[in-house]
C-alpha cells in the first residue's frame, strides 16, 4: 500500500509547479545513489553532532550557521521552521536532498484497536498504512513543507515489532554505544521527540528538540522522557535502512523510477527491543514491566542500565559535579520557559478573553493554545526540579551505604552537594516585565518556590504566568483570576496525561477533584540541610 489519494493529489499539484524556472533547478531533489552507505551515515552523524554542539536556537539559525556544510547551496533568504515531531524528518530529508540519497516516509498511520481521538496519543499505538517515496524532479523546499504538513508524533507511536501492514520509518536499536549515537531519535509517548547529538563518556545522552514556537532546546535523557508499554513505541529509534530498487539510470547519473524497499527488523544487525522488555527472558507485551535489566550480574533500573551500557558497561556517578550539572540544566530550562512566555505576551494573548472551556487536552491541543500555552513544557520543568531533589537524596543514601557506583572520596557528601548546588545556581536569574511596565527578577530559589504557581494558561497576565498570585499589577479581572485559582491542581500535576479528557468549564474545574492536590517536594536545600549539610554561605 502506498500513500492515500488525498496525499497523492496534493503532491501532484505540488509537482506541477515544483521547478517552473531554470533558476530553481539547483534546488531540485535528484537521487544519485540507491541507498545510504556507511560513509553517508557517518556524515549524517557528524552533521547532527555539529548542529547539537553549535549555539543555534532555531532550525533556521542552525541551517544558516557554520554547523551546516550545505548552507551555501540554499536559496538566499529561505527560512526553515519546525516543531518537535517534524524536526527529525526535516533534518533527514534535508541531508538526503543535499547528498542525492533516497528518501521515503510514512504518509499514513492508523490507530490500532479502534478509533483514536488523536493519533498522537492513541492508547494502543498506531500502524503504518501508507508510505510515499520522494521522486526525482521535485523542489526540495516544497518537499520540506510537504513533510511539515504530513508528519506528527503519531508517526513514532509504533510497536517495535510491528511490521504490518508496512514497516515504520524507524527501528528499535540495541542499547549500545555503537547504536545510540548522533542522529538517533528519542520519543516520549507524551508526544515529544528529540534528536541525539552526543553521548558522553559517562553514558549520558544529550539531545536537542524543537517546540511549537520553533525554538530549539537541549537536555539530557532521563526519566523526563518516560517509558511506556511497547505498543506506543517510547524510547530510542534509529532510521530504518532502505534501498531504491527497480530504477533506471539516466545519462547524467540520476536514478529515476523504482521504489524504496524498507529493511525488515530481521535484516538489521543491531535491531533489539530490549529497551521495552529487558535483556533477559522476554515477557509478554502485557507484562513488559516485569522485564529486567542486568549488567555484570546486577539488576539495574532502566535509566541506570542505559547509562551504564552507553558508558561501556560501567555505571559510575560523580555526585558533586552531577548535582551542579542538573542545577544548571534546570536553570537553562527556566530560560527556555521565559522565551516561551515572552512570545505569548508579545503577541498579546493575555489580553484576549479566556475561552469558555479548556482544550480537549491541555497537553495536546492545537491553534493558539498549542503555540502559546506551556503545560507540557512546565511539566518537564517541574520534573527536572523534582529529579534534582530526588537525585541529591539518592546520592546521600548511596554514600551512606558505600555504594560502589558512587565516585566520591570526601567525608561530608551532604555539605559538598549543597555547596555545589549553591554555586551552580548563584547567577541564575530570570527577569520579566510586569503589566504596568515595571520589572521583576527572580533568582533560582525564587523561581523554584513559585514553580507550581506558574500559570500555563496563555490568556492570563504575565504575573500569573510567573506565579505571582497576589500581584497588584496584574490586570486580569475576576473571571480570569478565578480560572487561575481553579487551575491550581492541574499545575500541581507533573505527569502529562495526554489521553485524558480535559475540556472543563470554570465551574467544572471549581467543583470536580481534578489534577493533584499537593505538589511534590523540589527543595534540594531543605533536604540537604535536614541531613546535616553545612553551606559555605547563604545563596
Amino acid at each position: 500500500m502506498r500513500a492515500g489519494l488525498a496525499f497523492v493529489a496534493a503532491l501532484l499539484a505540488l509537482l506541477a509547479g515544483a521547478t517552473p524556472a531554470s533558476a530553481e533547478r539547483t534546488y531540485t531533489y535528484e537521487i544519485r545513489h540507491d541507498r545510504w552507505g556507511a560513509a553517508d551515515e557517518q556524515d549524517w552523524r557528524d552533521f547532527i553532532a555539529a548542529i547539537g554542539k553549535s549555539d543555534c536556537n532555531t532550525l533556521n539559525a542552525c541551517l544558516h550557521s557554520a554547523a551546516n556544510p550545505f548552507r551555501d547551496t540554499d536559496r538566499p533568504g529561505v527560512a526553515f521552521e519546525s516543531d518537535c515531531a517534524e524536526l527529525p524528518y526535516l533534518l533527514r530529508f534535508y541531508f538526503a536532498w543535499k547528498r542525492g540519497l533516497p528518501f521515503s516516509f510514512e504518509s499514513e498511520v492508523t490507530a490500532r484497536g479502534g478509533e483514536a481521538r488523536d493519533l498522537r496519543y492513541s492508547r494502543n499505538g498506531n500502524a503504518v498504512t501508507g508510505r510515499f517515496d520522494f521522486p526525482n524532479g521535485v523542489n526540495g523546499y516544497a518537499m520540506l513543507e510537504k513533510l511539515r504538513g504530513s508528519v506528527s508524533s503519531a508517526s513514532y507511536r509504533i510497536h517495535p515489532d510491528l511490521e504490518r501492514p508496512l514497516e515504520s520509518d524507524f527501528y528499535s536499536p540495541k542499547i549500545s554505544p555503537q547504536s545510540i549515537r548522533p542522529g538517533t531519535i528519542v520519543y516520549d509517548p507524551a508526544g515529544h521527540v528529540g534528536v541525539v547529538y552526543d553521548v558522553d563518556a559517562k553514558g549520558r545522552v544529550h539531545f536537542f528538540d524543537a517546540h511549537t514556537d520553533f525554538s530549539l532546546t537541549e537536555m539530557a535523557y532521563d526519566l523526563r522522557f518516560t517509558r511506556m508499554k511497547p505498543s506506543v513505541g517510547a524510547g530510542f529509534k534509529n532510521w530504518r535502512p532502505a534501498r531504491l530498487v527497480g530504477y533506471k539510470t539516466r545519462a547524467d547519473g540520476v536514478l529515476v523510477g523504482g521504489h524504496v524497499e524498507m529493511t525488515a527488523n530481521a535484516g538489521i544487525a543491531d535491531f533489539s527491543d530490549e529497551q521495552f522488555f529487558g535483556n533477559g527472558k522476554k515477557p509478554k507485551d502485557a507484562d513488559w514491566k516485569s522485564g529486567q535489566f542486568t549488567l555484570n550480574g546486577e539488576t539495574l533500573d532502566y535509566y541506570d542500565y542505559v547509562r551504564a551500557q552507553l558508558a561501556g558497561g560501567k555505571l559510575l556517578f560523580e555526585p558533586v559535579s552531577e548535582i551542579a550539572d542538573l542545577a544548571r540544566s534546570s536553570c537553562t530550562d527556566l530560560y527556555y520557559r521565559a522565551q516561551a512566555v515572552s512570545l505569548a505576551i508579545s503577541k498579546g494573548i493575555q489580553n484576549r478573553p479566556e475561552p469558555d472551556r479548556l482544550p480537549e487536552n491541555i497537553y495536546g491541543a492545537d491553534g493558539d493554545w498549542e503555540t502559546y500555552s506551556t503545560p507540557s513544557r512546565d511539566a518537564r520543568l517541574k520534573t527536572s526540579f523534582k529529579y534534582l531533589r530526588d537525585t541529591a537524596q539518592r546520592f546521600v543514601e548511596m554514600a551512606a551505604r558505600h555504594d560502589k557506583h558512587l565516585s566520591y572520596d570526601g567525608s561530608d557528601i551532604a555539605s559538598d552537594l549543597l555547596r555545589a548546588y549553591d554555586k551552580a545556581i548563584r547567577f541564575c536569574r530570570v527577569t520579566y516585565t510586569n503589566s504596568d511596565g515595571s520589572r521583576t527578577t527572580l533568582n533560582y530559589e525564587d523561581a523554584r518556590k513559585r514553580l507550581f504557581a506558574m500559570s500555563f494558561d496563555p490568556y492570563q497576565c504575565i504575573e500569573h504566568r510567573w506565579g505571582d498570585a497576589g500581584a497588584a499589577t496584574c490586570q486580569d479581572g475576576a473571571t480570569k483570576t478565578a480560572w487561575y485559582d481553579a487551575e491550581q491542581n492541574l499545575r500541581n500535576q507533573i505527569e502529562r496525561t495526554y489521553d485524558a479528557q480535559m475540556d472543563f468549564t470554570l465551574k467544572e474545574l471549581q467543583t470536580q477533584k481534578l489534577g493533584v492536590a499537593v505538589p511534590p517536594d523540589t527543595d534540594v536545600r531543605a533536604y540537604l540541610l535536614s541531613v546535616g549539610a553545612q553551606p559555605d554561605s547563604a545563596p
